[in-house]
Parts: C-alpha cells; structure tokens; sequence
C-alpha cells in the first residue's frame, strides 16, 4: 500500500498500453454505509484508481456538483473519522488504490501526524490537497513520508515553465494537470491551448501526468489520453451514481483503454 502501491499500479495499466482512469466520489454522499459498495462498483467497471473527497464546508476548488455532494455527506454526518473508520474494516475489499482530496484545515484540525499516520492504517495510498501552495509543503512533508503516502500536486493552465517544473519535481504517484481556468465540473469543451499544456507537463515530468477537470465524455476522455497518461473525472461521476447510470461509467472509464484509443 501507499505511494509504492500507486506507481506500481499504474506502470502495470500504462504497460498495457491503457490509460489510466480516476473516477471521483464523494465520502459520505448517498450515506457513508454505501461507500465500500461505490468503489467496489468502479473498481468492477475498470478504475485504475479512485479518488475520495472528504466533504468540506468550504471546498474552494469544487464546483456546483461537488459541492452539493459534499453538503449532502456532512448532512449524513460524515466525518474524517468516521471515513477512516469504514476502510479500516473494509479497505482490504478493494483492490486498486485509494487517494484522499481533501483541504489543509481537515488535516491541520486533526492533527498532521495522526491524519497520515490513519492514511497508512486505512490503506489511503496519496493524498490532493489543492489549497496547500508548494510553498508550505513542509507542513505535510515528513508525516507523509514517514507513512509513505504520495502528495499529488496540480499544476493549471497558467503555471509558468519554472512553476511546472517545481511542482513536477516533487509531485508524487501522479501530477493532475487542471485543464481549465476555474473550479470543477462538466464542460462542452476545452481551449486551443490544451494540448501545448499538457505536453509541456509531460516534457517535465517523472511521474505520469493525468488531466482532470471539465471530463465529462468518451470523447473528452480519449482527447485528452492523446497528450498525457488518463484522466480523473469528478463531477459526471457524481452526476452518474446519482441517477444509477452505471453503464455510462463503464463507457466512459472503457474509452481509457488501450482497444478503444486505437479506434
């Protein structure tokens, strides 16, 4: 488990000749009993890896739908705790890796050390936290390393070439290239520069590059997966368990792999 279990996973998918797909999901929303079936029903339709945001009362990166998510899992009365609770009984049904997005005032209010050192006992193998500038990752690095839990870092569209290569220097697992100007959610489509965006990351990182925000189609899947190593999508993920569409995830996280992006 942790930051190892990540890189591994993910060599082994990019081997193949796949992409890799992160579906996002919300801790806590439809109930934080159902959590444990959520990821086993991605992990089952041909997830790489999933990402858990841990609801937050002001999560500035998020958009519309996941903010929503996120009110309705406090209003189930989820908690850090009670997430850590659940995948220290059930983390071992899963197969693939687990990582955290949450926010710095979570982790500080619970205590830096405890927070990573609950991380490595519950199976959580990296951890977002998108408020946290690189400039004050000293507050995260040593408990983090110590439990061998990945800080992924996100580079966005207006990052200059130093910044980039600052942020791809210390990234861990993964670096998540943000691929629009603003807070998640669904787009129509994305700008002319998205390309050169994407292959600067690649050119200047170690780790694989996914792109994330605005995902929201096979299409958008597949076009990004030409300049960088997947994609994490969030909100139509949200919007989909919602509704029980649990085919259209397996179209969307199919349109990641290797016999698809050939057509």
């Amino acid at each position: 488990m942790g930051k190892s279990f990540l890189e591994n996973t993910f060599k082994a998918e990019l081997d193949k000749g796949n992409k890799l797909f992160i579906p996002y999901v919300m801790a806590g929303d439809g109930g934080i009993e159902n959590l444990i079936s959520t990821l086993k029903m991605l992990e089952e339709r041909g997830a790489t890896a999933i990402e858990v945001g841990i609801p937050f009362s002001d999560p500035v990166a998020d958009g519309p739908t996941i903010q929503e998510a996120g009110k309705r899992a406090l209003d189930n009365g989820t908690t850090l705790q009670k997430v850590f609770e659940v995948l220290n009984e059930s983390r071992k049904e899963i197969g693939i890796p687990l990582v955290f997005m949450t926010y710095i005032n979570p982790i500080y209010k619970y205590g830096v050390e405890r927070f990573f050192q609950e991380c490595k006992n519950a199976g959580v193998d990296g951890v977002i936290i998108p408020d946290l500038p690189l400039e004050h990752h000293e507050l995260v690095r040593e408990p983090s390393q110590e439990n061998g839990i990945a800080i992924i870092q996100l580079a966005t569209l207006t990052s200059p070439l130093e910044r980039i290569q600052e942020l791809a220097s210390v990234t861990e697992g993964f670096l998540y290239a943000v691929t629009i100007n603003g807070i998640t959610g669904t787009r129509e489509g994305f700008g002319n520069n998205i390309s050169n965006h994407l292959n600067k990351l690649k050119e200047n990182s170690q780790v694989p590059v996914l792109a994330g925000f605005g995902i929201s189609t096979p299409e958008h899947v597949r076009t990004m997966s030409k300049y960088c190593d997947g994609v994490v999508v969030g909100s139509k993920i949200i919007d989909l368990i919602q509704h029980g569409s649990f085919d259209e995830i397996k179209e969307l996280i199919s349109a990641s792999k290797a016999k698809e992006l050939k057509l």
